[in-house]
C-alpha cells in the first residue's frame, strides 16, 4: 500500500512539474547526402497548437529570433546560412515591427561540405523563442548533433565557404515547397488563407502607388518641358496619323521596356536574404540616408545629376536614324534625360518600398508601376498633341522639385534613425527626430506660403488656392508633431519615427513616477531606491520603479517591511507588455504595485549582460550560466517549475511564496487585483 501511494504522490509530481515546464516544440534531426561531398542538415520542429516560433530574420526591434551556431571544425564547411521556408508575416502593435513565425511543422536547412574521409559528427547549439495567446517562453541554448558520413571523394577546392551556390535545382525547389506547405498546413484556419490574399493586396498596393509616382515625375522640371519636344517629334515624323499613333504607342512601350529590364535585374540582386539586411543592418541604412541627402542636395539646387552626355549623346545620333528604332531611342533619351528628376524619387521609392517588405518581385512591380506612370502622359499627348495648347510651364515647376527637396530630407533622416538604433549611437532619439522633422516641415510651408525662395525660383506677387491649402496642411502637420516633443504617442506617424523608449524627456513619465514618490512610504520612494544593479541597461514600465536583482530586492523589502512582486519577464515578451498596458495600466492594480510591493523585474531573455565570475551558476545539465537571462531563467524553472512569461510570483524577504498560486497571461483585472490582495493579506 505504501508503494502503491508512493507511487501514486510520485505521478502527481511529475503530472505536476510537466504542467509547469512547457516544451510545445518537438524537434527531429536528419542528415541527407546531395553527393559525394556535401550534405544537408535538416533540423525539423513540430510545434503545438496555437504555438509559433520566430523566424532568423524577425526585426531587431522585435521577438527573439531562432539562431543556429554551430562548432567550426576541420571536418567540414558550412555551404551559406541555414535556410528556413516563407515565414508568416504580420505588423505586431507591441513591438511597433513586421513579425515573423512560423507554426506546425517547421523544417531549417543547413549545407555543408564533407572535408573529412572518415564520419565524423557536426555538433552546435540552437535557440528560440516560443509564444502563444498567453505565455512566451525564452530562449534556452539547446546543443545538437548530426553524425555524417565521410566525403567519398576530394572535395572541389572552389566551393564557396559562406555563400550559397545556385540551390535552386527542380528536385530541392519541390522539396522546399513542400516544407513550406506543410508548415503552412498547420497554421489556425483564421490565418492560413489570408496570406496568399494579403500578398496580392500588397503588391497591388506598390503597384499603385509606383503608378503614381510616375505620373506625378511628370511634373517636375527636368521632364515636363521634354513633353513638347517628345511630342513635336511624332506630330512631325510622318502624315500618316495612323503610323504617328503606332510609333507612340510604341515609344511608351519602350519606356516601360527599359524601366521593366532595371526592374528584373534588381529582383535578381534583392531576394528576401538581401532585403532583410538592407532593412535591418545599420551599413544599408546608412548608404540610404546618404543616398536620400545627396538627393535632397540635388532638388535643393546645389547641384545637379546628370546621366553622362556621351551616352545622351548617342542615344540622340539613333533617334535621327527613324523607323521603329526612332522612338526607341527617344524613349531612351528621355529617360537618361529626365534621370535627375527621376532618379532621386524612383530610388526613395526602391529603398523605402524594399526595406518594407521582403517580397522579392517589389522590384519589378515598382519599376513596372513607375515606367507606366511615366510613359503615359508622353504616349497620351502624342496621340492628342492638341491638348499641348493648354499646358504651360512656369515657376510652379521648380516649387514641386523643392517640395521634393524637404520630402526627401525628411524621409531620408527613418534610415539614419535605423542605423541609430540598431547600433545603439543615441544620436536621433526620438525627441530629436521630432525636432528635425517639426523644422524640415515648417520651412516647407512657409516656402510654400512664398516666404522662401531657392534658386530658380521666380518672383510671386500672390500665392494659388493650391499652394495655400498646401500650406495649410503641411503646418498643421507641424502642430500635430510639437506635443511629441513631451511624449505623446503621434499614433498617426508611430512608424517612421523612432520608439517612445529613446526618449529622454516623457512628460507623462515624469508625472507618474513623481505620484509614485509621494506615494511611497518613507524608504520605499523611487528617489530612495538607490543604486542599483542593471538599472543603467534595464528598466520598468513607464511609471513603475524596482529592481533587477533579486538579493537586492530581498534586502530592501526587509528594510521597508514589504512583500517582493517577482515580474518574469522578456525584452521580447509581447504577451509581458500587454499585461503591462491592459492590466497594470489600471489607476488600482498601478497604486498595489507602486505603494504596497517592492518590484523586481527579473529579464529572462538579457543574455547581453555578463554576470562576475563569482555569481556564474552550473545548471542541472553541466552547463555553466554566465549571462543575466539563463540565470534568471534557471531560477524560474528550478524554483517554480515554469519557463513561460509572463509570470508573475509574491514572496516574503525571506523567499517564501504569499499566495496559492502563482499567476500567469490573464488580462482580467479584477482578477489580477484580488491576486495582489491574497498576497498583501497573508503577508500581513
Amino acid at each position: 500500500m505504501k508503494k502503491f501511494l508512493s507511487f501514486l504522490l510520485g505521478l502527481s509530481l511529475a503530472l505536476m512539474v510537466s504542467a509547469q515546464i512547457q516544451d510545445p516544440a518537438k524537434w527531429s534531426f536528419q542528415v541527407k547526402d546531395l553527393n559525394e561531398t556535401e550534405s544537408e542538415l535538416i533540423f525539423t520542429a513540430q510545434l503545438d497548437q496555437g504555438w509559433h516560433i520566430y523566424s532568423q530574420h524577425t526585426d531587431p526591434n522585435g521577438p527573439f529570433p531562432i539562431a543556429f551556431e554551430f562548432t567550426p571544425t576541420s571536418d567540414y564547411k558550412l555551404i551559406g546560412p541555414v535556410r528556413e521556408p516563407k515565414p508568416h508575416e504580420e505588423f505586431d502593435k507591441d513591438f511597433n515591427c513586421t513579425v515573423r513565425s512560423f507554426e506546425g511543422r517547421v523544417v531549417f536547412r543547413q549545407k555543408i561540405q564533407r572535408l573529412a574521409q572518415k564520419g565524423f559528427t557536426v555538433k552546435g547549439t540552437y535557440s528560440y523563442q516560443l509564444c502563444n495567446n498567453g505565455s512566451c517562453i525564452a530562449p534556452d541554448d539547446r546543443d545538437f548533433s548530426f553524425k555524417v558520413t565521410g566525403a567519398k571523394a576530394a572535395p572541389a577546392d572552389n566551393v564557396a565557404e559562406t555563400v550559397a551556390p545556385a540551390e535552386d535545382t527542380a528536385s530541392e525547389a519541390l522539396q522546399a515547397n513542400e516544407d513550406t506547405a506543410a508548415s503552412l498546413s498547420a497554421t489556425p484556419a483564421e490565418t492560413e488563407p489570408n496570406q496568399p490574399e494579403r500578398k496580392k493586396q500588397s503588391l497591388i498596393v506598390v503597384f499603385l502607388l509606383a503608378l503614381l509616382g510616375g505620373v506625378l515625375t511628370m511634373f517636375t522640371p527636368c521632364v515636363f518641358p521634354m513633353i513638347p519636344m517628345t511630342v513635336n517629334f511624332f506630330m512631325n515624323s510622318t502624315d500618316n496619323k495612323r503610323a504617328s499613333r503606332r510609333q507612340a504607342w510604341f515609344f511608351g512601350f519602350s519606356i516601360v521596356f527599359l524601366f521593366a529590364i532595371l526592374g528584373a535585374i534588381l529582383t535578381l540582386i534583392f531576394g528576401p536574404e538581401a532585403l532583410y539586411f538592407i532593412g535591418t543592418h545599420w551599413v544599408p541604412n546608412l548608404i540610404f540616408f546618404v543616398i536620400f541627402l545627396i538627393f535632397s542636395l540635388s532638388f535643393f539646387g546645389l547641384f545637379e545629376i546628370k546621366m553622362p552626355e556621351k551616352w545622351i549623346n548617342k542615344s540622340d545620333e539613333q533617334a535621327d536614324k527613324g523607323g521603329l528604332l526612332a522612338p526607341f531611342f527617344i524613349a531612351l533619351t528621355t529617360v537618361l534625360v529626365s534621370f535627375s528628376c527621376t532618379g532621386p524619387i524612383l530610388g526613395a521609392a526602391l529603398v523605402s518600398l524594399s526595406t518594407s517588405t521582403t517580397d522579392r518581385w517589389v522590384s519589378l512591380i515598382t519599376m513596372l508601376g513607375f515606367g507606366i506612370g511615366f510613359a503615359a502622359p508622353f504616349t497620351l499627348l502624342a496621340m492628342f498633341p492638341s491638348v499641348l495648347k493648354n499646358m504651360k510651364s512656369g515657376g510652379w515647376l521648380n516649387t514641386v522639385k523643392v517640395v521634393f527637396a524637404f520630402l526627401e530630407l525628411a524621409f531620408g533622416l527613418k534610415f539614419l534613425s535605423m542605423a541609430d538604433l540598431y547600433c545603439n549611437w543615441h544620436l536621433l532619439d526620438r525627441e530629436t527626430y521630432l525636432a528635425l522633422w517639426i523644422v524640415i516641415f515648417g520651412l516647407m510651408g512657409i516656402y510654400l506660403l512664398g516666404k522662401l525662395k531657392f534658386k530658380g525660383d521666380e518672383d510671386i506677387p500672390h500665392i494659388g488656392v493650391v499652394r495655400l491649402f498646401l500650406a495649410i496642411i503641411d503646418l498643421a502637420f507641424v502642430v500635430y508633431m510639437i506635443p511629441g516633443l513631451w511624449g505623446a504617442p503621434l499614433k498617426a506617424i508611430s512608424g517612421f519615427i523612432p520608439p517612445m523608449e529613446t526618449q529622454d524627456f516623457n512628460i507623462e513619465r515624469t508625472v507618474e513616477e513623481h505620484a509614485s514618490t509621494i506615494a511611497y512610504t518613507p524608504g520605499a520612494a523611487t528617489d530612495d531606491l538607490g543604486p542599483r544593479k542593471y538599472a543603467d541597461k534595464l528598466h520598468m514600465p513607464t511609471g513603475f520603479s524596482g529592481f533587477f536583482d533579486l538579493d537586492e530586492a530581498k534586502a530592501y523589502a526587509k528594510k521597508v517591511g514589504k512583500p517582493i512582486f517577482i515580474d518574469f519577464t522578456g525584452k521580447t515578451c509581447a504577451n509581458c507588455r500587454e499585461m503591462e498596458h491592459y492590466v497594470w495600466a489600471d489607476k488600482e492594480v498601478k497604486e498595489l504595485l507602486t505603494t504596497k510591493f517592492v518590484m523586481c523585474g527579473l529579464y529572462v531573455d538579457e543574455n547581453t549582460i555578463d554576470l562576475p565570475e563569482e555569481e556564474w551558476l552550473t545548471d542541472d545539465n553541466g552547463r555553466v550560466l554566465k549571462t543575466l537571462g539563463r540565470r534568471n531563467l534557471y531560477y524560474e524553472k528550478s524554483m517554480y517549475n515554469m519557463n513561460a512569461q509572463p509570470y508573475y510570483v509574491i514572496i516574503d524577504p525571506d523567499g517564501k511564496v504569499l499566495t496559492k498560486e502563482n499567476y500567469k497571461y490573464d488580462r482580467d483585472v479584477q482578477k489580477f487585483i484580488a491576486y495582489l490582495n491574497e498576497g498583501l493579506n497573508n503577508y500581513k
